[in-house]
């Protein structure tokens, strides 16, 4: 082997080191258009629902279905509802839905999930998934995390008492789970961008349990005792609504307030109406 050839073959070898892995975040399929919505149900032929009972959504809800087919009952809805979404609202979904169904999976689980803890990666599931326990992944800022479940063609996702922690920085709104059929979470802290390809149903333990990402269903969703906190950006990744100023008197900031109402609706924040040089709290710890 000649120089030159040497050569050649050092730089060929160092680019594939450094290749980049299946489901890097600026290899990610795009949401287009479904990328404002933290809740969409773009169930077909105009059969898209959204029922909110007891919960919180800061994000924009949408469904295919009619403006009564979002239902809200002691649910507050902080950016918005879109009903019926655009045409598309339900093309970008249903292509980034295929898109995921195509990644190649790095490895596949089995079992609950229960204690571990996953670097970045492609993780697929054959069949349905039933989880608990803590799920730990850990990883950077910009580190992404694919779960399919029902790569053989049908699975559903179940989370009971299922927990999702990001460690070392690792984002929520870099980690995409898809699921061939329906994805049901009980009590679970839940994490990450959720495609289901049939309904989304979340119920939590009064006051609320926390779910951080987005619910993208192509049936209906339902959420009880949720508080629901939205992603945004185009492609599957993005990043979660900054946290408030929990100060009064700066006005609206298009935040998260988090729980800055200590859970009493009385005791306001700016979230909820409030003005420069007139805060929208309404008594409580002055």
């Amino acid at each position: 082997m000649n120089y030159r050839q040497k050569y050649l073959s050092l730089v060929i070898a160092a680019l594939l080191v450094g290749a980049a892995p299946a489901f890097a975040a600026s290899s990610a399929p795009s949401l287009g258009a479904a990328s404002d919505f933290a809740v969409l149900s773009a169930a077909p032929n105009a059969g898209g629902a959204v029922t909110c009972t007891d919960s919180t959504i800061t994000g924009v809800v949408g469904s295919s279905g009619p403006p009564i087919s979002v239902t809200q009952t002691n649910c507050t809805i902080t950016g918005g509802v879109i009903a019926p979404v655009s045409a598309g609202v339900l093309t970008a979904f249903n292509g980034a839905y295929d898109a995921l169904a195509g990644q190649s999976c790095d490895s596949f689980l089995t079992g609950t999930l229960a204690d571990a803890t996953l670097t970045p990666g492609v993780y697929c599931f054959a069949a349905a998934a039933t989880l608990t326990g803590t799920l730990t992944l850990s990883g950077g800022s910009n580190d992404t995390w694919l779960f399919k479940i029902g790569t053989s063609g049908t699975g559903a996702l179940t989370g009971t008492n299922f927990s999702v922690v990001m460690a070392n920085g690792a984002s929520a709104c870099n980690v995409t789970w898809w699921v061939a059929e329906a994805a049901t979470m009980t009590t679970s802290d839940f994490k990450g961008t959720l495609l289901a390809g049939a309904a989304i149903t979340g119920t939590g333990v009064a006051p609320t349990s926390p779910f951080e990402g987005r619910a993208l269903a192509k049936a209906g969703v339902t959420l009880t005792n949720v508080a629901f906190i939205g992603c945004t950006g185009g492609s599957i990744g993005g990043t979660a609504k900054p946290k408030c100023n929990q100060g009064v008197g700066n006005g609206p900031e298009g935040c998260d307030p988090g729980n800055s109402n200590q859970g009493n609706p009385f005791r306001s924040n700016d979230e909820l109406g409030g003005a420069p040089g007139a805060p929208g709290r309404k008594g409580g710890n002055k």
